[in-house]
């Protein structure tokens, strides 16, 4: 990562996503993620090394956004704490770091995420001199695309 605050090639995120369900219950939905994970249309060549959220899995896969690139990422959970947190890192096309805590009861889950990742890829750094928003626009498509899944599997298996 670079420590250069504005870099086009940086993109930095925080966001707080609200569920109908329990953190725990998020969690277990969670563990289960290439289940999960089998409906996003934006996710290809998922492999996970390692068993569920724990600290040192694994999860490669390439990412395909609703813009013209993919990436190859490997997101490395480096400290999770069930129904409380993640801390993970990101290495591929692009670098950086990632946090998602958890809070709520037994009605609700608000997720607060944040993450500062680099794109490495040439192509993808001409674009994000060129085309910015475009970028940040196929990335928050990613994440809404994400949280979207994520809450019919919850009201669906409720």
């Amino acid at each position: 990562m670079t420590d250069s605050a504005g870099s086009p090639y940086v993109v930095e995120y925080a966001a707080t996503f609200a569920f109908a369900a329990s953190p725990e219950r998020v969690w277990a939905v969670l563990e289960g993620f290439e289940t999960l994970a089998a409906k996003w249309t934006w996710l290809r060549e998922l492999r996970v090394d390692g068993s569920g959220l724990q600290k040192g899995t694994v999860v490669h896969g390439v990412v395909v956004p609703p813009v013209p690139y993919q990436m190859r990422l490997d997101v490395v959970l480096d400290e999770c704490a069930p129904a409380r947190r993640i801390d993970a890192s990101v290495h591929g096309d692009l670098e950086g770091t990632a946090h998602i805590a958890f809070e709520g009861d037994g009605a609700g889950t608000r997720a607060n995420a944040v993450w500062t990742i680099e794109m490495m890829q040439p192509a993808m750094r001409v674009a994000a001199r060129f085309a910015p928003r475009l970028l940040r626009w196929g990335h928050d498509r990613v994440v809404t695309a994400t949280v979207n899944g994520l809450r019919r599997h919850l009201a669906e298996h409720a």
